[in-house]
């Protein structure tokens, strides 16, 4: 199935609104669709609507930013109750300190001669409670300090450079149960970006397996078709559910576009079979 259960939309750091998102799926055949924003449900509703409108089926869906090995790690819930109040309160408490991390951010990014970088970074933000450092990045190429948005992360954004600041998120723990509490089911996402070493991988893993989680993202934008292998076995091991997602942004920014990615490998247990109930 040409499932693309990982987008996002100017609700979080996307460009186009869930409206434009659920016509772009349609037209390049995708065939199940989530909109997975981050830290935030609040465009569920419009996505359900206009996936609806499109007559394209719909799962809803969020990206969870943990703290895990002392970097962080996101974790996409799907198919939950987006209603649910502790799942709500949670991401509400994850989200709060967004604000006062973009404000050291745009400190950081002063000291090296960059200034007014918070209020920059504020025209691309769709949801000031979800300001991000791809924001920063979208002000910081728009006004010729880079050529992309890569060189802005390479040059300011990552650790050790200039506009990077460490941000303390939700635990593994919490994110899992937020998402399975309210119906739905937990999946790593995109794990090679995150370049642990083995004994951590296997760490997040197991973690992430005895709290509950059921999915991984094998198929996404990130990966190399050799990771995707290495991400299937993976799934195999820690009988995992395996998923697929584009992670688009944006038309202009994204490597994929949604529902470009190659399909799951036959092996694998899709993740939307455990989630035939929540399809809308």
């Amino acid at each position: 199935m040409n499932a693309d259960l990982h987008c996002h939309s100017v609700v979080s750091d996307g460009t186009l609104t869930p409206e434009a998102l659920a016509a772009r799926a349609k037209a390049n055949a995708v065939e199940l669709w989530a909109l997975t924003d981050h830290d935030e449900v609040s465009g569920q509703e419009r996505a359900l609507a206009a996936a609806k409108a499109q007559g394209l089926p719909y799962l809803t869906g969020t990206e969870i930013s943990v703290t895990f090995a002392h970097q962080t790690v996101h974790i996409v819930g799907l198919g939950f109750d987006p209603h649910n109040t502790a799942l709500k309160n949670g991401l509400h408490k994850t989200r709060g300190g967004r604000s006062d991390r973009a404000q050291e951010m745009a400190d950081g990014l002063a000291k090296v001669g960059i200034l007014n970088a918070y209020q920059g970074a504020l025209q691309y933000v769709g949801n000031p409670e979800l300001i991000s450092r791809t924001h920063f990045a979208r002000h910081l190429v728009e006004s010729g300090v880079c050529n992309d948005t890569s060189e802005v992360f390479r040059k300011y954004l990552t650790e050790g450079k200039p506009g990077f600041v460490p941000h303390r998120w939700a635990r593994l723990q919490e994110a899992v149960q937020w998402i399975t509490d309210a119906g739905g089911v937990a999946v790593i996402a995109h794990p090679a970006r995150y370049g642990f070493t083995p004994n951590e991988e296997y760490a997040l893993f197991s973690e992430f397996k005895a709290h509950g989680g059921r999915g991984v993202e094998v198929v996404t934008g990130s990966h190399s078709s050799q990771e995707a292998l290495r991400y299937a076995d993976m799934a195999i091991e820690f009988e995992l559910a395996a998923s697929r997602g584009s992670d688009f942004h944006s038309p202009d920014e994204s490597r994929i576009d949604l529902g470009g990615l190659p399909l799951l490998p036959g092996q694998l247990t899709p993740v939307w079979s455990l989630l035939t109930d929540r399809i809308q």
